[in-house]
């Protein structure tokens, strides 16, 4: 496999469509959906030539601890759809690249399981929902597993309207014969992926009334309990009962970015949840420079959303993130391959990175400014 692309066709032919549906697909007319990979075809790179390359690397440190790159694998929840134990292939896709894996709320492997990973960064993404001992039992068992880094979830409180998943199913509980026919067409995912019977949200399932406690039931009563009336008071809670590092995720406001400054956290990720939330949106991208001039050096700032090549995690240190989350493209190196997917996926981005950065005239992160982009807007010239 030369590219994620490679990967993502792979996983085209091995996936039934509801699962690529789930994989790919947006809220309502994927405008921001289609807004995160169309913003890094509004900057261009400038190379600079005559420099001494041979000793170019990406590696630095991500929340003051080691990392091979600037990236960490973003939460996705639900990865026993692509493959039992999916949220364990990632996480040692991760260990294995040397690089921070963010598990979410809605994950299918506990959260034990996968901290006793070797050499993982694990870090745990919270969704509150239902009452207040739910999100603080969630915290307690973090805490014991040694979990590095607490990510909460912002912009997911009232889901987007993501029409592609209704029309896979005749009601709440019940595929429609159409995906279930397509499903049967793929006895490999089959096999790999419902030997024991549908994925089960582990870390909360309990929580779930017994009577709601079936794959979809249990989605939907998840769903309807997130906690409406989230706001700067809960963040505030939780940094009391946190005592490691505490980022937000989701942003796309420079107020929110401003605010998030006095709250106490220890970083900000912006992005719109894969494009799955609010239709219409900016992307992450184009507020990174001014989201850089707003928090300097004072908090980490990182970006999720469209990550698909090197030259994407280039352009976004440029323009200002200290890190950068990738979503769809581990999870199609998952579907391809398992965790060896997961791996290829984030050598591939790695490989590609410092390739561009050689072309670029450039030997380290910090070479990575944005004296070496020009904008659409500019209309791809320089000044004078």
């Amino acid at each position: 496999m030369r590219s994620i692309g490679d990967l993502r066709a792979r996983a085209y032919k091995l996936m039934p469509r509801f699962v690529l549906e789930y994989l790919e697909g947006g809220a309502e007319d994927e405008a921001t959906l289609s807004r995160e990979r169309a913003a890094f075809a509004d900057w261009r790179f400038m190379p600079r030539q005559l420099v001494d390359v041979t000793g170019r690397t990406l590696e630095g440190s991500i929340l003051s601890k080691f990392a091979s790159m600037p990236l960490a694998i973003a939460p996705t929840g639900l990865n026993g759809l692509f493959c039992e134990n999916g949220d364990m292939m990632l996480a040692q896709g991760a260990a294995a690249a040397n690089v921070p894996f963010i598990q979410s709320t809605m994950s299918n492997d506990r959260m034990e399981d996968v901290a006793v990973i070797p050499n993982l960064r694990h870090w745990w993404q919270l969704y509150m929902f239902g009452p207040d001992e739910i999100w603080q039992e969630l915290l307690r068992r973090a805490k014991a597993c040694g979990i590095e880094a607490l990510v909460l979830t912002t912009n997911a409180q009232i889901f987007g309207d993501r029409e592609w998943d209704a029309r896979t199913r005749i009601n709440r509980s019940r595929p429609s014969a159409a995906t279930i026919f397509d499903a049967m067409r793929h006895p490999r995912w089959a096999a790999a992926t419902l030997r024991h019977g549908m994925p089960v949200f582990r870390n909360v399932i309990d929580f779930v009334p017994r009577d709601r406690r079936g794959f979809f039931d249990s989605a939907f009563w998840i769903r309807e309990q997130m906690t409406k009336s989230l706001s700067w008071r809960d963040v505030a809670r939780i940094r009391q009962r946190w005592h490691g590092p505490f980022l937000l995720k989701g942003l796309l406001n420079l107020e929110d970015v401003r605010r998030a400054l006095d709250s106490g956290v220890d970083g900000v990720i912006l992005g719109s949840h894969g494009g799955r939330q609010a239709d219409w949106a900016v992307s992450a991208l184009d507020l990174l420079p001014q989201a850089r001039e707003i928090v300097g050096d004072h908090i980490t700032l990182m970006m999720s959303g469209g990550i698909r090549r090197g030259t994407d995690l280039l352009k976004a240190l440029a323009l200002g993130a200290d890190a950068v989350l990738a979503g769809r493209a581990p999870l199609y190196g998952l579907c391809a391959a398992g965790a060896e997917g997961v791996t290829r996926a984030l050598e591939l981005l790695r490989e590609e990175a410092l390739d561009e950065m050689g072309q670029l005239g450039v030997v380290s992160r910090a070479d990575l400014t944005r004296k070496l982009l020009i904008s659409r807007q500019e209309g791809f010239r320089p000044s004078a």
